[in-house]
């Protein structure tokens, strides 16, 4: 079993920046998948960004590619997610979640483990 803790949200002007962070515990983590997701209000949890256990393969969503960076550091057992130039609609609750596939996939379906999630709040 893993264990997922996300951390960094916050509220933040539009055109700022945040750096999410997701802790996971067990020792199987070099082994999984992870991505990120996101659920604003009265909408689907969608992907926003993969990457692979060996960090070589990162995916993103056309919605935030060139904005956000996912990055891993498997000797610490995290997964980070940095958000630059935010946007009002990139608001929402967002989800660390782990694949013992090792596959990325961007339907949420596919992933074992979730966290509890982390609100990010963006004004105008």
């Amino acid at each position: 079993q893993v264990q997922l803790v996300e951390s960094g949200g916050g509220v933040v002007q539009a055109g700022g920046s945040l750096r999410l962070s997701c802790a996971a515990s067990g020792r199987t983590f070099s082994g999984l998948s992870m991505g990120w997701f996101r659920q604003a209000p009265g909408k689907e949890r969608e992907f926003v960004a993969g990457i692979g256990p060996s960090a070589i393969s990162t995916y993103y969503a056309d919605s935030v590619k060139g904005r956000f960076t996912i990055s891993r550091d498997n000797a610490r057992n995290t997964v980070d997610l940095q958000m630059n130039s935010l946007k009002p609609e990139d608001t929402a609750v967002y989800y660390c979640a782990g694949d013992r596939s090792g596959l990325v996939y961007r339907d949420r379906y596919y992933y074992d483990f979730w966290g509890q999630g982390t609100q990010v709040t963006v004004s105008s």
